[in-house]
């Protein structure tokens, strides 16, 4: 049944996924992708969308994917079962952190945890930036394509925008209008 197993999913994305929405995406990623729910180039639209939406990314996506399997019940199981483990897992951290937030194990854990998310982070970007670069393949032609390059040009300027700390609003308005602007304009050209 569509609906215990959209629950499932996301209940096992939430409940080990460690450092927010852009650590889960390689689980997400994984487990749509498998189960044939959508192609990758489809999760990296809604991940986009996502992103680009009010609220937390996880019960963003969450019930963006659930909703597109199964209606509106699945949006709600599948946004329940993303945060059904944190939830948990909140409510027994905090009452246990402050008894032993100076053990020697937790801290190697807290420790260990820190770079692990840093990489699952790292390999969002590249899955994610590969496919949203190179949706087909990476070929001389397409590199010297206008759409590459003004891909190129919308990620150095947000790229820049961001390293100058610019309000992130800021920046998913830009790119937004940088992407319609050179959307229209390489119609209108080709």
């Amino acid at each position: 049944m569509i609906y215990l197993e959209l629950f499932w999913t996301f209940f096992k994305i939430g409940a080990f996924t460690f450092g927010g929405g852009y650590a889960m995406i390689p689980l997400i990623q994984s487990e749509v992708v498998s189960k044939g729910w959508m192609q990758l180039e489809q999760l990296v639209d809604f991940i986009a969308i996502s992103q680009s939406t009010p609220g937390t990314f996880a019960i963003n996506i969450s019930t963006y994917i659930g909703y597109e399997k199964a209606g509106l019940l699945g949006g709600l199981l599948a946004t329940t079962g993303v945060i059904l483990p944190s939830f948990i897992i909140i409510l027994i951290v905090a009452r246990a952190y402050a008894a032993f937030c100076e053990n020697i194990y937790v801290k190697g854990c807290m420790s260990g945890l820190k770079p692990a998310v840093v990489g699952l982070i790292a390999a969002t970007v590249i899955s994610v930036g590969k496919t949203a670069l190179f949706p087909n393949s990476i070929t001389l032609d397409y590199i010297i394509s206008a759409q590459f390059i003004a891909s190129i040009i919308i990620f150095a300027i947000t790229g820049f925008l961001a390293i100058k700390k610019v309000n992130p609003i800021l920046i998913i308005v830009t790119s937004a209008g940088l992407g319609i602007g050179f959307g229209y304009l390489l119609k209108f050209l080709f």
